[in-house]
């Protein structure tokens, strides 16, 4: 019988994973010899990073969802039939529809959810876009706004840790551009003792902060929200008004790891250098569902999806253990409606964002239009 790899997820990390398998093994797949399998929720695949353009009017439905089928190599078989259950003793995955999918190699990548409902009275007081419903309701309230206090309150972890920072700056230009100059506040807030968990950062963001006048408090986690008072409570006791809150909700992974016991809140304790589940020898994982303290952004499932195939392709071919992934994390960040700047970092190098420009603003939105080579393993 051949190797059998199955793939838990059709996000990013793993339609890279199983595209670049797919390219690497060709000839042992072709064989039999290897089998590789993808279970996943949604036959759509869905460019998540577009949702911050949504909420600006600034990019469609059609331009950021894909049918996840086309952009799998043919070799791959693919099922729209989520995972409930993960019994690695049996080496096996109990799917939704009942069936079980037998495994020799074993590649989580099923991401993270937000959960909303945690924080009392955040549904019906607060407005977000980390999912495409959010950013739609969004987009109106954005268009309805005519002034007063905004507050973008942001809670950890999170998938994209830069995107409250682009959220606020775009919004900024937005507001500052459309009339309503001297007409608005904008309050960011954030859990720990800085804007940013990462210090650099931080303290670039600060600065930009204080050039726009942008207001923030530290150390503030959300209790809950009063939608009819307009008032955020904190649980160091503050409370902060608003008019307008933009608020990042509270993230998990999903329920299959939980109720797996594979990890706590549904991220899964992970080697940072191999990928491979703490353990577990065969099971590999990618992007938010891992616990290893570093970026949840859709470049972190990129790269750690070239080791993991690189890894598995290694393995199969001549029984070698495959390379180290270095942490490395890449992310554009935009600085408002018209200016951007990146940064880039790993395990032994911190980020330094550099000075915004218009150019690195069109890389950005170049990017977005080439994503659907990196999610078929081609750039």
């Amino acid at each position: 019988m051949g190797k059998r790899i199955l793939i838990l997820g059709g996000g990013t990390g793993g339609t890279i994973v199983a595209n670049l398998l797919a390219r690497g093994l060709r000839t042992e797949m072709r064989r039999g010899d290897v089998t590789v399998n993808m279970l996943s929720a949604s036959d759509k695949h869905v460019y998540q990073p577009a949702f911050l353009y949504v909420a600006f009017g600034r990019m469609q439905d059609d331009e950021f969802i894909r049918d996840q089928k086309s952009l799998l190599d043919p070799l791959i078989n693919f099922y729209v039939d989520p995972a409930v259950k993960i019994n690695t003793d049996k080496q096996s995955v109990l799917a939704k529809s009942g069936k079980e999918y037998p495994y020799d190699y074993l590649v989580i990548a099923t991401g993270s959810r937000i959960v909303p409902e945690e924080i009392p009275g955040l549904k019906e007081g607060a407005h977000w876009f980390y999912d495409l419903e959010g950013a739609k309701k969004l987009r109106t309230a954005l268009k309805a706004f005519q002034g007063g206090r905004i507050v973008m309150a942001v809670g950890i972890p999170h998938k994209c840790p830069v995107a409250p920072l682009e959220m606020t700056f775009m919004l900024d230009d937005l507001f500052s551009q459309n009339g309503l100059k001297n007409k608005y506040e904008i309050y960011y807030t954030y859990p720990i003792g800085r804007v940013h968990a990462m210090e650099p950062v931080a303290h670039w963001a600060v600065k930009a902060f204080e050039q726009r006048g942008i207001k923030y408090e530290t150390f503030f986690n959300m209790k809950k929200i009063d939608p009819v008072k307009k008032q955020i409570h904190s649980e160091e006791g503050s409370i902060v008004d608003y008019d307008l809150l933009i608020a990042v909700p509270p993230h998990k992974g999903q329920p299959v790891i939980e109720d797996s016991n594979l990890g706590t809140s549904g991220w899964i304790p992970t080697n940072k250098k191999n990928l491979k589940m703490d353990g577990q020898e065969n099971v590999f994982v990618v992007g938010d569902t891992t616990n290893i303290p570093i970026s949840k952004a859709g470049s972190t499932a990129h790269f750690e999806a070239d080791t993991v195939a690189e890894s598995l392709i290694c393995q199969i071919k001549e029984g070698c253990p495959g390379r180290d992934y270095d942490g490395k994390v890449f992310c554009f960040v935009e600085t408002g409606l018209e200016k951007g700047t990146y940064v880039w970092f790993n395990y032994n190098t911190p980020p330094n964002p550099g000075e915004p420009s218009q150019m690195i603003h069109w890389f950005k939105l170049a990017y977005n239009r080439l994503y659907w080579l990196s999610a078929r393993g081609i750039l």
